[in-house]
């Protein structure tokens, strides 16, 4: 496995998945979006297993701040220069990645990896 956490240091599901990987010593990446923004590779191949739409955070302080709910906008574009739009945490498993704590979704990786 060789997995990335894209999350921030105050969502609690980052945290928690986080402490799920450790608790099976699953080595782990972890990418703090306050501090470094998502490639556009990276997320090119998040969009593989997971929505565009999926991944805006309608609830975050920038999607209101922006005003992006009364706007037509690139949405790529959008996640790529502000990364706090991004749903966190993002966990990503080479080409397969989640959105949220799903730990069910996980636990199948751990297994099919040990196939």
């Amino acid at each position: 496995m060789n997995l990335q956490i894209f999350g921030t240091k105050k969502c609690k599901d980052s945290k928690k998945a986080q402490l799920f990987f450790q608790e099976r010593r699953i080595p782990f990446q972890f990418i703090n979006l306050q501090e470094k923004e998502m490639s556009k590779g990276e997320l090119r191949s998040i969009l593989g297993s997971v929505s565009l739409d999926d991944l805006i955070d309608t609830e975050s302080k920038v999607y209101e701040d922006k005003n992006l709910k009364y706007m037509l906008y690139d949405k790529e574009e959008a996640l790529l220069t502000n990364p706090l739009l991004f749903k966190t945490p993002i966990v990503r498993d080479g080409k397969k990645a989640t959105i949220g704590f799903v730990p069910d979704i996980w636990k199948q990786w751990i297994n099919d990896s040990k196939k």
